[in-house]
């Protein structure tokens, strides 16, 4: 989702000064929702009596905005949402927002979106030394138990920066879902293995993990827990790094032993074969054979271990049969697709399980909100 800022500087300073000078215009905000640009310019009005004077008339304000769709998540979607912060001395006014103290606009604002049992979500932002303070963690920690949605700042230079846009659209998108797999604890394998055969070389796929990328922020934005287990890093969930094939073995299973899974989606491509490592850096120049010997499947090992609702992938030309297989041996969903998919951004895909085979073409996006679509 492609975001307009209503000011531009080069610096904080320049920042503030557009702030507190510039009007907002809504040539700024163009090609945004019409009654969306007309709320953001209203909030930040120059003059405070031009502004809205109550929460609910923001709450209230956005009427005629697009309904929500599963890959492009609204802003103020139409059940309405409290996105809180960042705001001056964050500290205190959690704690005001915590112990339900409202004298401060935004305390009012928390006061009256939780007090209407609307989604929030709260964005914090504050010296690092302050955000690990006791206190501090313990009102975020009541803030979630009344299930606020708490976008975590990002840790740098010994301070506590706000997330950055994209996470905090996650967790609106998270607070405003109905979460229905709230309480499900999702594993998803991602992306592709490396075998090293010498110092240097390795054999791997062209799998660059959008499949899993797309499963495993739908999912976040459902509700679920999740845990990733690849070689890269997804933003608001838990990351388990690994490069090849064994490794992702041992942690994949792990996880399973450790925390266990309710839904598991093998999207990696899971290396088939590792060659027989060579010590050193192989010389070039002369024709040399490889042999590759056969490693485990992780789904098998999954499935036997701790049976958890299954979503298996299988690559290539014509491969209904052996999909079919996996169904019967007790796999949920096999999503079909050919190796042109691997390594762009959509495709045409089968969802194939024991009742049906849908069709889905479009992004991996897409993709992934009806394979979770189909799951529930």
């Amino acid at each position: 989702m492609q975001l307009t800022l209503p000011f531009e500087a080069e610096t904080a300073t320049g920042m503030m000064r557009e702030h507190e000078q510039t009007p907002v215009s809504l040539e700024r905000l163009s090609g945004k929702p019409a009654a969306l640009a007309q709320v953001v310019v209203r909030c930040l009005e120059k003059s405070p009596e031009r502004r809205f004077q109550h929460p609910n008339q923001v709450a209230d304000a956005p009427r005629g905005l697009p309904p929500a769709t599963p890959v492009n998540a609204p802003i103020i979607p139409p059940e309405h949402m409290a996105l809180i912060g960042p705001f001056m001395d964050v500290a205190a006014k959690l704690g005001k927002i915590a112990a339900g103290i409202d004298d401060t606009p935004a305390t009012t604002f928390a006061t009256t979106a939780l007090g209407r049992r609307m989604p929030v979500v709260v964005a914090p932002a504050m010296h690092e030394s302050m955000y690990r303070h006791p206190g501090v963690v313990e009102n975020l920690e009541r803030l979630r138990s009344w299930g606020i949605d708490i976008a975590a700042p990002r840790i740098e230079e010994e301070k506590a920066k706000v997330a950055d846009i994209d996470t905090i659209v996650l967790h609106a998108a998270r607070a405003v879902s109905g979460r229905p797999l709230a309480g499900r604890r999702v594993l998803i394998t991602s992306g592709a293995c490396a075998e090293p055969f010498d110092d240097v070389r390795v054999l791997t796929t062209r799998s660059t993990g959008q499949m899993g990328r797309a499963l495993a922020l739908e999912a976040f934005r459902l509700g679920a827990d999740v845990t990733v287990v690849h070689a890269g890093s997804f933003p608001c969930v838990r990351n388990i790094r690994v490069a090849t094939a064994a490794d992702m073995r041992r942690a994949v299973l792990s996880v399973c032993r450790d925390d266990g899974v309710d839904i598991y989606a093998s999207a990696a491509a899971i290396s088939d074969f590792a060659p027989e490592r060579c010590e050193g850096k192989i010389p070039s120049g002369s024709p040399l054979d490889i042999r590759l010997n056969p490693l485990p499947k992780i789904i098998d090992e999954v499935m036997a271990t701790c049976r958890p609702v299954t979503v298996a992938f299988k690559l290539g030309w014509h491969e209904e049969e052996r999909a079919r297989t996996m169904l019967d041996a007790g796999v949920k969903m096999v999503v079909v697709n050919a190796p042109p998919a691997m390594g762009a951004a959509g495709g045409t895909f089968s969802l194939m399980t024991a009742d049906a085979v849908t069709e889905v073409t479009g992004s991996k996006e897409e993709v992934a909100a009806a394979i979770w679509s189909g799951l529930l």
